[in-house]
């Protein structure tokens, strides 16, 4: 085959193996492409790769399974990646520059190949990063092209997420051993889902699989609570319940099956138990329902930490959300809904293949989990509005959709879907030519946004985590720090209602009596938030944030108290009081922020919402809006107004608290020593 100048090398080897694949020739490839090609649709050199290598992908589709255990899919798709990140002869010329400063400095660093090999991936050792780094790596952007086309190393709704999580310890670049590692941890993780046992005494749903199991003879215990007892068993989870099977004599008892798919008032939370229902250790999780009159506890002791604890509740919680999402968004077409099941299933499966691949540090659930990442993401839910809006064009008879990758990985595809692949030649013709789907443009768009308001939030809950790690006393102290100002109001207050200053009483009541009388309510409430608002003002101008950068809360003392323990029947009381305290210090620390401006936008919003309600209340009278707010709490009291905006008020709600979570409190800094007093 003769070379095309204008491709890199990377993208002339990516035409040849499609070529290879498809049994055609590069030319005629070429040719097919360029009587859809137009100059509107982008870059000549990159459609082009994508045109063949999508087209080829396809049939690799067909028989992944094979591919993915003899190492050729990864080597393609991987191929395919760097292709399209270097697609033209230019870029490998500066590609190769790049590389080879990098080789130069590498050099000087003298690096020990380790020798020994044991169940963590080399790839992942702390100077595998070093050993590799002459070599060709994909960024984030092929990876996700790649995604979009098959939803087997990610899924298009968090994809970045995806390869942020397996690139974070080689610096967000991706490697060949990595990338072929992680696929075959998945071909794994489908092989021994496959073979595990059904629960005893029930019989699965046709498209019902089994997502995790443990308890048997080969992986850590379970453990049931019932009241003052406790029986080890199996715990297995599928894409609809979860069954617990009580351990026998010989065998297993019959199944417990806790139903996830109903659309009832059920939950799953963490809880700590221990003997005879203690609360001192927090590994075990409880699922409550209506339909139960004792809630199912399950324990999963470990030694250190709760991880397994989190894994399963992580896994738990996304089943009840994909359930959610379905009912919420009234997808009743069998072929839709089981394509959201497969998606759902391949992202627990990458989970467990990454769980495997980073045991030193295992990922969060949530970075491969669709529902619970955007659960927790603001804006999440127009995420899940848009993806709902997508899977009205799915179609599951094409070989690359989640639903045919499960079929042909060997999972049996439910009978109501035995739709076969008739319509490949309709998608080949479409793939790659420049055309994007509103459906993903929107999707899309929407992923961006909550991940920029995101990493918001996280830098929010950063500065307030440092603050929830400390003890119960240091707590109290900045609690107390922080209600010094208001130390000099109740004194006061309390002059006046005690009569202590006497013209001071009269003159205050005298003037509240003024004001109602006058109905002069309103411009009072006007005036103390002009007040407020001046004062935000004289602390931007002031640069009050830049003066005190944080509040300063001194634990020292003249004397050293006593401690004593805690007996366990006064546990909760004291994780309840300490709670309290740590929020009450939080909200503290956030109004701080927003009134200095250190919140920036939240401060312009909460001054426009001031001066608005100060307008308000000095052009409406008060005696009106009083009227107004006692019949509009008469009406959204109401059953029936409870049911008609349940939906609304629950939206509401959800971007009041996203708002509040995304604004990052005053850092606080605890020092030991009490500061000198001047004498």
């Amino acid at each position: 085959m003769m070379e095309r100048k204008h491709l890199s090398s990377i993208a002339n080897h990516a035409l040849q193996r499609s070529a290879e694949e498809l049994g055609s020739s590069v030319d005629h490839l070429v040719k097919e492409f360029e009587a859809k090609w137009t100059p509107e649709v982008g870059d000549y050199s990159k459609k082009l790769v994508e045109f063949c290598s999508s087209k080829a992908l396809i049939k690799f589709c067909q028989n992944i399974k094979e591919k993915i255990s003899d190492g050729s899919y990864s080597r393609f798709t991987y191929d395919m990646m760097l292709a399209w990140d270097n697609p033209r002869a230019v870029y490998e010329e500066s590609s190769n520059e790049e590389i080879t400063g990098k080789e130069k400095e590498d050099r000087k660093i003298q690096v020990k190949e380790p020798t020994d090999q044991d169940d963590i991936s080399l790839f992942y050792s702390d100077q595998m990063p070093l050993l590799v780094n002459h070599e060709p790596s994909v960024e984030e952007d092929a990876f996700m092209w790649l995604s979009s086309l098959v939803p087997l190393a990610a899924d298009i709704v968090n994809r970045r997420f995806t390869f942020e999580t397996l690139t974070a310890p080689t610096g967000k670049r991706l490697f060949y051993p990595a990338y072929d590692r992680f696929l075959k941890e998945i071909d794994n993780c489908m092989r021994h889902l496959q073979k595990q046992a059904k629960p005893k005494g029930i019989e699965l749903a046709d498209d019902e699989f089994i997502l995790h199991v443990e308890g048997t003879a080969t992986s850590q215990r379970v453990v049931r609570h019932i009241g003052g007892s406790s029986w080890p068993g199996r715990l297995t989870l599928t894409n609809y319940a979860l069954y617990f099977e009580a351990s026998g004599v010989i065998n297993y008892e019959d199944a417990l099956k806790v139903d996830l798919s109903r659309k009832i008032d059920h939950s799953v939370k963490p809880v700590a138990t221990g003997p005879w229902g203690a609360p001192l250790f927090d590994k075990a999780i409880i699922y409550e329902s209506p339909d139960l009159q004792e809630g199912v506890l399950l324990e999963f002791p470990e030694i250190t930490s709760s991880t397994r604890r989190d894994h399963w509740l992580a896994l738990i919680k996304e089943i009840l959300l994909m359930h959610n999402f379905l009912s919420d968004f009234k997808v009743e077409c069998p072929i839709q809904a089981w394509e959201m099941h497969a998606r759902t299933i391949l992202s627990i499966i990458r989970l467990h293949a990454a769980r495997e691949m980073l045991r030193i540090a295992p990922p969060s659930p949530t970075e491969f989990l669709i529902f619970s990442l955007y659960e927790e993401l603001p804006k999440g839910d127009y995420v899940l509005e848009q993806l709902a809006q997508s899977l009205k064009r799915v179609n599951s008879g094409q070989p690359c959709s989640a639903s045919s990758i499960l079929r042909k990985l060997n999972l049996p595809e439910p009978n109501v879907l035995s739709l076969e692949a008739k319509i490949e030649s309709e998608v080949s013709e479409t793939i790659a030519v420049g055309k994007d789907d509103d459906n993903k443009t929107s999707l899309e768009t929407a992923i961006n946004q909550a991940r920029k308001e995101g990493r918001g939030v996280a830098k929010a809950r950063a500065v307030m985590e440092g603050l929830k790690e400390e003890g119960i006393g240091e707590n109290a102290t900045i609690l107390t720090e922080l209600l010094k100002p208001l130390r000099s109001v109740f004194p006061r207050f309390r002059e006046i209602l005690s009569w202590e200053r006497p013209a001071t009483t009269l003159l205050v009541f005298a003037t509240i009596i003024l004001i109602v009388y006058k109905e002069w309510i309103g411009k009072a409430l006007s005036a103390g938030l002009l007040l407020v608002v001046a004062n935000m003002i004289r602390a931007r101008q002031e640069r009050l944030k830049d003066k005190q950068k944080e509040i300063v809360v001194c634990t020292g003392s003249d004397h050293t108290p006593s401690t004593r323990e805690n007996i366990v029947s006064a546990q909760y009381g004291f994780l309840t009081v300490r709670e309290i305290i740590k929020e009450a210090n939080v909200t503290i620390l956030k109004l701080h922020s927003v009134l200095v401006s250190r919140a920036h936008k939240h401060a312009n919003t909460v001054m426009l919402a001031m001066i608005g309600l100060a307008v308000m209340f000095a052009v409406i009278p008060f005696k009106y809006l009083t009227i107004a707010v006692v019949f509009h709490s008469m009406i959204t009291t109401s059953p029936l107004a409870k049911h008609m905006v349940n939906n609304q008020g629950g939206d509401r709600d959800r971007r009041l608290k996203e708002w509040w979570e995304s604004i990052p409190p005053t850092p606080i800094r605890v020092i030991n020593e009490a500061p000198v007093s001047p004498k």
